[in-house]
């Protein structure tokens, strides 16, 4: 039975605070906060824009959770794809909580974590759909949900105060793979009992409809495999998607075809679901990349990863012939089992072009159906809101078209605009008896992640990187001696990335000469000559120089030696 609220009692108040996956897509994290105890709900990581050249991944600011450890309970985590998870091993460089999760999703994580040197063991806590933990006065419920990932879960979160369910990513699949049917009975009981606030993914909130079963994608492979008898076929899908890789694997062993994995990834991720019994692999089929020269083309299946695009995977190496064991040709052909994530389009097109060039025929969504997402379109998220029965809703996961679109539907279904809060990175949402309104900031954001490096590039940083990009780089060195108020030598002027110095001889001439006559000016105003005066003055004359020359906005340098 759910608690009620006892008349007179101060039932205190809950704060929920998104540090990521509001008005982005990727780098979710939602703190929930019940007076003094603490809990995280997921922790995933972003891919880098455009405009942020060197950067590897982009995680949330922990700085709120470091601030406030003594309260933090731990993180629970809603399934494994790297949106969700992907900034755990980040995060427990510095905090030392424990975390939650179901079996595959704490399989993956223990994949990653051996890549990283932690100050502590982990404590990763495994549980099924359906258990609760009980952490302070907090208790979250995992509830099953469809998504294409395997056990995803929503998280039911009740406090003294009330009942918060958060989604996780959903849909409703009548006829998925494994696992069973989304749990929509133990939902809508949650909604009899009385749900507080409903957090509600919004990925596909523009999509009207319902998403496909993901069987759809079988009778797609299904065919593919039927009409291309004679083909090596090389099929590329997310890693964490372990139903697409049991189907395709299933559909290979049914054509008498031999499997081979390629991609870091994809190999770590099959190892953790086969091993914890969520993949089921025919004796016989799985074969090492080593063996397929062994086969003719029409008897082997590869699974890859790539189907973003990304310039380091494995089919990007195969398009562009950079691959030590697999090249690819005209008896092959290509499946993208998977859409472009917004903002990978032109990746993904650059390898369908280059396997084009190379006369591989390359099959992808828009010709036919080898996806469907994992994220419920407008009917199950009405449908989600008419189970649940939510006091308030909170539209999370998604770019701020995702969430305003969301907000639409909970307004159709007949929720009040004003139990209805269109949140923020670091916004503080606060309930308690009285009703709920927004209460101040928390020091939220993106952290940067660059090789070994976490945070240590800024936006000063990216500025310099974007403009060395944009413009290139004038480099001016010069040796005065103060004293004497002389020039000893150069300037010299070294360019990277401006223009061809050969090509550009009198241009680079004539801006030395503009680097000597600033530095001869300054050199001349007697005792206000000094190296930074020196440095500023050569900067400006030299920008508002090649400016006019060129239309262009170098990065100077300017090294000047006083001996």
């Amino acid at each position: 039975m759910p608690r009620r609220p006892k008349k007179g009692k101060d039932l205190g108040k809950i704060r929920i605070i998104p540090l990521g996956g509001l008005g982005e897509i990727g780098k979710n994290m939602t703190v929930i906060e019940y007076e003094n105890d603490m809990i995280v709900v997921d922790c995933g990581l972003g891919f880098p824009d455009e405009d942020m050249p060197g950067i590897d991944l982009v995680i949330p600011d922990f700085s709120y959770l470091e601030s406030n450890l003594d309260k933090l309970r731990g993180v629970f985590l809603t399934h494994g794809h790297e949106d969700h998870i992907g900034a755990v091993p980040y995060l427990l460089r510095s905090l030392n909580t424990p975390i939650y999760g179901t079996p595959l999703t704490l399989g993956i994580i223990k994949n990653k974590l051996e890549e990283h040197i932690l100050p502590h063991k982990p404590s990763l806590r495994p549980v099924n759909a359906g258990d609760r933990v009980k952490v302070g006065s907090i208790e979250v419920e995992f509830i099953h949900v469809n998504h294409s990932i395997a056990d995803a879960c929503a998280l039911a979160i009740r406090t003294p105060l009330g009942t918060l369910v958060h989604t996780g990513d959903f849909k409703l699949d009548t006829s998925p793979i494994d696992g069973g049917m989304m749990d929509i009975v133990r939902l809508g009981q949650l909604g009899q009992e009385g749900v507080l606030m409903l957090m509600c993914e919004s990925t596909n909130a523009e999509r009207a409809g319902h998403t496909p079963s993901e069987r759809k994608v079988g009778a797609s492979l299904e065919y593919i495999f039927s009409t291309h008898p004679k083909k090596r076929i090389i099929i590329a899908t997310f890693s964490s998607n372990v139903h697409r890789v049991q189907q395709i694997i299933d559909t290979s062993a049914r054509h008498g075809r031999k499997v081979a994995i390629t991609g870091r990834s994809m190999i770590n991720i099959v190892s953790a679901a086969t091993e914890l019994g969520y993949m089921k692999v025919p004796a016989g089929v799985l074969i090492d990349l080593n063996e397929i020269k062994r086969y003719k083309p029409g008897e082997i299946t590869l699974i890859t990863t790539g189907s973003q695009g990304e310039p380091m995977s494995a089919l990007y190496r195969m398009a562009f012939s950079d691959h030590s064991q697999v090249s690819l040709d005209a008896n092959d052909l290509v499946v993208l089992s998977a859409s472009a994530i917004p903002g990978n389009e032109k990746l993904v097109g650059r390898i369908i072009n280059e396997l084009s060039k190379n006369d591989v025929e390359v099959l992808h969504d828009a010709v036919v159906e080898v996806h469907v997402s994992g994220h419920a379109c407008q009917e199950e998220l009405k449908l989600m809101q008419a189970l649940t029965k939510p006091k308030y809703f909170m539209p999370v996961h998604g770019e701020a078209r995702h969430l305003m679109a969301n907000r639409d539907l909970a307004r159709y279904m007949g929720m009040d605009s004003k139990d209805i809060f269109l949140s923020e990175i670091g916004k503080v949402l606060e309930i308690d008896e009285s009703g709920a309104r927004f209460a101040g900031t928390v020091p939220a954001g993106k952290v940067l992640v660059d090789g070994y490096g976490v945070g240590d590039v800024g936006n000063i940083v990216l500025r310099d990187r974007r403009h060395l990009a944009q413009d290139g780089l004038i480099v001016v060195v010069a040796t005065v001696d103060l004293d004497e108020r002389m020039i000893l030598s150069g300037p010299d002027i070294v360019s990277r990335g401006f223009v061809y110095v050969r090509e550009a001889e009198e241009l680079m001439e004539e801006a030395r000469q503009v680097a000597y006559d600033a530095l001869l000016d300054v050199l001349d105003y007697g005792d206000h000559a000094d190296r930074m005066r020196l440095k500023k003055r050569v900067k400006e004359d030299l920008t508002q120089y090649l400016y006019s020359k060129t239309k262009r906005k170098p990065m100077i340098l300017p090294v000047i030696m006083n001996v």
